[in-house]
């Protein structure tokens, strides 16, 4: 069997030889795989005797090679910035980079244009910080946003290693709150940049401590200083630092790598007073002629001043003290003359509320990223939120009303084990069914990979359900019990009992993992059999073990440790939220409940590369957690749609902090934020729509919306105009007929964008500048072939039911009904004519010929860009939509009368930002936000 060094070899060699281009036949990788293998056997890079399995690797090197990845937006303000690279690319020695480049074709096993993209991003990143041989004073502040576990490390080690090759001289990086992720951060850029062990250089030599970069054939070890190292008390040390002999500023550049800590970076502020002292003018204010590359991973972790930064006339007030972490990477900044700051994050939207407008004379000013903003969209090959719950704007819901993969386990038998309001000395009752399958599911999914030939890999299992650490021990405790009794279980058998755990894995792969097997066509996900699969499942649980995640750095090293992989359990909480990586992660059992953006998108270790096995993971999980995901995940959607549609304007970053603020979708960040200093919320729908997706599930209030409903139609009816096709228009209708429905429309207090109260004060104010004044309404009638239930009588018209999935089943007990989304996408454009739907369409397909890969299709878009085409729409119209929901009868016991539900489509404003409105969140809002500040 083929060794997991051999694989990327012949990986490598192969994806080299193919280049890029066309994508190549299946006859094709097969030549360029036996050339690869002839090769390394003639020069003895894998033994004779071993057996490659030719097949699966070429099945690999196809899927390699079909992947797509976009090129990355920009949002830019180039106020006295100079342009530098192009002029400077020929004289610069690229050895860093083109070592990392080297080592990311041969062994990381990623696709050639992967590869490319990412020297070309990391150009364009480079190239937005100032030229470090530039004379005198400057300063960049940048940020870099991707996905989950998208790659981001890989982007900024490639950044890295050109910043040193450009001039850089001292290098800092800031991990997060914890050993284990300062340590891992660290033991990847010895990899990718230093090319050796740094917990080893010092005391052998260096010859045989060689990482990543520095193992690759006939390549050098170029001379880099690094402070700090990837053991648990590897963090910077001011004693260490003294003791150390390093010039700073001298030929070789200087990397740290260090965790948010104050007393760490109180200690690195120390050592740049040194730095002062010895400033090449003597002056004691900032450090001269060494310029500073800071990167700030998970930047919305810890640097956010949170402090109150207004005066009680709302107005920035100077003299306000940030908090500490936030104020020492701005005092570290302010202490050199010459610095770029970039924030790299998957959560951008606390950083862009960050004001630009405060500058504190001890600190300096903040972290706002004022100069550039890019945006990297996830490859093809990423397994992200929108593909694991099914989220498209682009999707027809008449036509198909998806849930997202078959991968989501719903789970409600977790409450009396771990309810959701625990103490820290609370004592677990016994482990429920739902954590014993998923631990079994775990079993199957390390079994299957073995029969795909995925042997010597990593496989992990994550159990995330409470934050507290002796909680923690208590579940580690049960978990080691139950894998301890299924692992004897599979090597003895069960005896006399009925109950054959072999009968139970089977009914899993049964009900779950052939059906879902059948949904993929990717072709490295093998099919398998199950005599396959049994043949391998002792073997596969034997290697198990249960681990309990502390953020100490030897969490992050034990992968390293198991060079024939390691499979385990990880039982965790905090440590386990941000930037940890848990290598081949398939099942995630998950219940810690946080409503904030960043919190819940952070959380989702299980987003990321899942190359062999997408197929086989899974996510156990709340009804309510899955909800709060979906509309999340449609949030960050719609904030990234904006992104787009402004980098395309060609805004800057400042414009972008004031649409994101103002954004519907921004408010829960917004408040929690604000909610700290008890301040009022602003909110604009320019451009944007609002959809009811959350309702009552209380027949009396959804008969008073009805009731409002049918006073609506039946007021315009008599006075306006009715068009009809198999829908209902209406044109021309005054905005204060909208602004009375809204009065009597009841909206559910958890559907936060679509108050009616709020809705209704902001077309009040876009009425008195002349803006929205005349409207289209139109009730929306679907055709169904359905005999019985498919249509209700409103005002005396026989109006079709929408049908849309409910969300959260029957299980929830708060008496709420949910759906995905309301809207299909082409009713937005119902009122459009002729010309102005041309205009839109075409607008759109200019922007998507820029990047043809982030619609995920090869085909031009059918409909226009949200953004783009309520642009289009005059500012004086609006659209108001009105659905009449049919139950869905297995999720409720709701008879009789449909749900109303209603869409407003905001044309974009022409008054900008002073479109805004301010309110103050409801009660049940804030004391939902300040539960989870």
């Amino acid at each position: 069997m083929t060794t997991v060094d051999s694989d990327k070899k012949i990986i490598g060699i192969t994806l080299q030889s193919l280049g890029e281009g066309t994508l190549p036949t299946t006859e094709m990788i097969r030549e360029m795989v036996y050339m690869a293998v002839e090769m390394l056997h003639k020069t003895k890079q894998i033994p004779d005797n071993e057996t490659i399995e030719i097949d699966r690797l070429v099945r690999e090197i196809e899927t390699l090679c079909d992947v797509f990845v976009p090129t990355m937006s920009t949002l830019d303000d180039m106020r006295d910035h100079q342009e530098w690279l192009f002029s400077r690319r020929a004289e610069v020695d690229w050895r860093f980079w083109e070592r990392y480049q080297r080592y990311l074709k041969e062994e990381s096993k990623l696709p050639p244009q992967a590869t490319r993209r990412l020297d070309e991003i990391t150009d364009q990143i480079l190239s937005r910080l100032e030229n470090p041989q530039r004379p005198g004073p400057w300063d960049r502040r940048g940020m870099v946003v991707g996905q989950v576990q998208s790659g981001k490390t890989s982007n900024y080690t490639a950044l890295i290693c050109k910043a040193a090759d450009a001039g850089y001289k001292l290098i800092v990086v800031l991990t997060g709150l914890h050993n284990s992720l300062r340590s891992q951060t660290q033991q990847r850029l010895d990899e990718g940049f230093l090319g050796f062990d740094t917990q080893k250089r010092g005391l052998f030599d260096p010859n045989n401590v060689r990482l990543g970069v520095g193992r690759l054939r006939g390549t050098k070890l170029y001379l880099v200083h690094s402070l700090t190292n990837s053991a648990d008390k590897g963090d910077f040390s001011l004693t260490v630092a003294n003791q150390v002999n390093v010039m700073t500023g001298g030929a070789d550049p200087v990397l740290l790598v260090v965790k948010k800590n104050a007393s760490v970076l109180k200690n690195l502020l120390k050592w740049a007073t040194i730095l002062q002292s010895s400033s090449h003018d003597g002056s004691h204010n900032q450090v001269h002629g060494i310029p500073l590359l800071l990167i700030d991973d998970e930047a919305d972790c810890a640097s956010i001043n949170t402090n109150p930064i207004l005066d009680e006339n709302d107005n920035p007030d100077p003299e306000m003290d940030p908090t500490t972490i936030n104020g020492l990477i701005r005092k570290l900044l302010n202490s050199f003359e010459q610095s770029a700051y970039i924030g790299y994050t998957a959560t951008p939207f606390a950083n862009i509320f960050i004001t630009d407008k405060v500058t504190n004379k001890e600190f300096g000013e903040d972290l706002f990223p004022r100069s550039f903003i890019i945006d990297l969209q996830p490859p093809s090959n990423y397994f992200g939120p929108v593909k694991l719950f099914g989220l498209s704007h682009d999707s027809n819901l008449d036509q198909e009303d998806t849930s997202g993969l078959s991968l989501i386990h719903r789970i409600d038998d977790y409450t009396e084990w771990m309810p959701d309001k625990h103490k820290k000395d609370h004592q677990p009752g016994a482990l429920p069914q739902s954590v014993k399958q998923a631990i079994k599911t775990f079993v199957l999914a390390c079994a299957i990979r073995r029969v795909r030939g995925q042997v010597n890999v990593h496989n992990s299992m994550l159990i995330h359900v409470t934050r507290f650490t002796a909680v923690q021990s208590h579940i580690t405790e049960q978990v080691s019990e139950e894998l301890s009794f299924l692992q004897k279980r599979l090597r003895y058998g069960d005896g006399h009992s009925p109950y054959r755990i072999v009968d139970e894995l089977r009914e899993i792969w049964d009900t779950d993992f052939k059906p879902t097997m059948q949904q993929f066509s990717e072709p490295d996900l093998v099919s398998v059999s199950w005599n396959q699969v049994e043949k391998e499942l002792y073997t596969a649980a034997s290697k198990i073990e249960v681990r309990k995640i502390n953020g100490t750095a030897k969490d992050a090293l034990q992968y390293v440790e198991h060079k024939d992989g390691l499979s385990v359990i990880c039982i965790g909480g905090d440590k386990l939220s941000r930037g940890l990586t848990l290598e081949g992660l398939s099942v995630s059992y998950y219940l810690r409940a946080s409503k904030m953006y960043d919190t819940l998108m952070q959380m989702g270790r299980w987003f990321g590369y899942r190359a062999g096995y997408t197929d086989l993971c899974r996510l156990y999980t709340t009804s309510e957690l899955v909800g709060w995901y979906r509309n999340i995940t449609a949030a960050d959607e719609e904030l990234r749609e904006m992104f787009e549609d402004m980098a395309i304007q060609e805004k800057t970053p400042e414009d972008y902090g004031l649409g994101v603020r103002k954004h519907p979708d921004g408010l829960m960040i917004t408040a929690a934020i604000k909610m700290r200093s008890g301040k009022t919320l602003t909110v604009s729908y320019s451009n944007h729509i609002v959809e009811t997706v959350v309702f009552f599930e209380d027949m009396q209030v959804n008969q008073q919306n009805l009731l409002a409903t049918e006073r609506l139609i039946q007021e315009i009816d008599m006075r306006y105009q009715r068009s009809s096709d198999k829908n209902y228009i209406w044109r021309g209708v005054p905005g204060e007929v909208i602004l009375d429905f809204l009065a009597d429309y009841t909206t559910h207090e958890a559907a936060r964008t679509v108050q009616s109260s709020n809705l209704n004060r902001y077309i009040r104010t876009r009425i008195a500048d002349h803006e929205l004044v005349e409207w289209t309404i139109a009730l929306i009638s679907k055709r169904s072939n359905e005999e019985e239930n498919s249509s209700f009588n409103i005002a005396d018209l026989v109006v079709g039911l929408t049908k849309r999935h409910r969300l959260n089943g029957n299980d929830s007990s708060d008496s709420i009904y949910r759906i995905r989304r309301l809207v299909s996408p082409s009713d937005e454009w119902i009122d459009f004519s002729e010309e102005e739907f041309k205009q839109a369409i075409e607008e759109t397909h200019s922007a998507w010929k820029k990047d043809p890969g982030k619609s995920k299709s090869s085909e031009p878009p059918k409909l226009p860009s949200g953004t783009i085409g309520r642009r289009i729409r005059p500012s004086k119209r609006g659209l108001l939509l009105l659905y009449t929901l049919k139950y869905d009868p297995e999720a409720s016991s709701m008879e009789g009368i449909p749900i109303i539900g209603f869409a407003i489509s905001f044309p974009e404003s022409d008054r900008g930002e002073k479109a805004a409105v301010e309110y103050v969140a409801n009660n049940v809002w804030q004391q939902e936000l300040r539960g989870n500040l």
